[in-house]
């Protein structure tokens, strides 16, 4: 088996990147190859990252959660999910994260295929240390965390969201929220006017498919909905057998949302109130 493990190298002698608040900037590696991994962690330790090293994309997601990377360093050929669909994955938990593909696929069209598939940047196995501490530096700079914090804000409709504090307001005033309705929250705002598919938000916000008996994602939506209904200018609505999308009021008289790719093909219905809740997960599809 072709060794892929970096030839031993100094850091790069540079200040450690630091977020907005003054700690670390956050790595999270994701590659199969566990020595591979390790001594990819270790070099971006010396350089000055908290590290977190993962050996899975299903993992991975679990950790973009819990660890909110900046900067992800992700190998394609993985068993299980591959680090093209793990990305996908990635970016509708924290689209603003930035990712390197760390990969043995050198073609030119698998370069391509990494970065029209929404990764930053692109290396390929092997590759000196050197190399990859700058290749991540460079894409630290426009990590929102650290290189622009108000990008770490989103706005939607009259919803604030800051991402970095894990925290909402919802027209000036303070949202209670549990972690996770904040992160099925986020990934609602993130996609906003998208429908997302019951899979999908399972996928995203804990990480696994509970099975069609579990009704998790009704109970929060029903929660998110009620403590969104002061709002004139959102509205989280069900489409029957498809999924859940959060509206903005005049997004919504302009044009019906769009699905996503790989959804039902069922006509669209929308419930403003938790009437079809029940119906929608007896039909197995929302």
């Amino acid at each position: 088996m072709e060794d892929h493990r970096p030839a031993t190298a100094l850091p790069l002698g540079l200040p450690p990147v630091v977020r907005a608040d003054g700690s670390p900037a956050r790595a999270l590696v994701v590659d199969d190859e566990q020595a591979l991994a390790a001594a990819v962690g270790e070099s971006l330790r010396t350089d000055g990252w908290e590290v977190r090293v993962e050996h899975r994309g299903r993992s991975a997601l679990i950790a973009v959660r819990e660890f909110q990377p900046d900067v992800v360093v992700l190998d394609i050929m993985m068993p299980g999910i591959d680090g093209l669909d793990t990305l996908e994955r990635i970016r509708a938990i924290r689209p603003e994260i930035r990712v390197l593909f760390l990969t043995a696929l050198d073609g030119h069209d698998d370069r391509v295929a990494g970065l029209r598939a929404g990764g930053d940047d692109y290396l390929t196995k092997p590759f000196a240390i050197a190399e990859l501490q700058a290749r991540v530096r460079v894409l630290a700079r426009t990590a929102a965390a650290i290189a622009r914090p108000d990008d770490a804000r989103l706005r939607v409709g009259d919803l604030a969201v800051d991402k970095a504090a894990a925290t909402a307001q919802l027209g000036g005033n303070a949202l209670e929220l549990t972690p996770t309705e904040f992160e099925l929250l986020l990934l609602l705002a993130n996609n906003a006017g998208r429908v997302l598919r019951r899979a999908q938000i399972l996928e995203a916000v804990w990480g696994y498919d509970f099975g069609t008996e579990s009704n998790v994602v009704e109970v929060y939506v029903s929660s998110l909905r009620r403590k969104l209904a002061p709002s004139t200018a959102l509205s989280l609505e069900t489409v029957r057998l498809v999924g859940y999308v959060l509206r903005v009021a005049d997004a919504a008289a302009d044009a019906p949302a769009t699905a996503d790719p790989g959804g039902s093909g069922a006509a669209e219905s929308v419930a403003r109130d938790g009437s079809d809740l029940r119906e929608s997960a007896a039909g197995g599809g929302a």
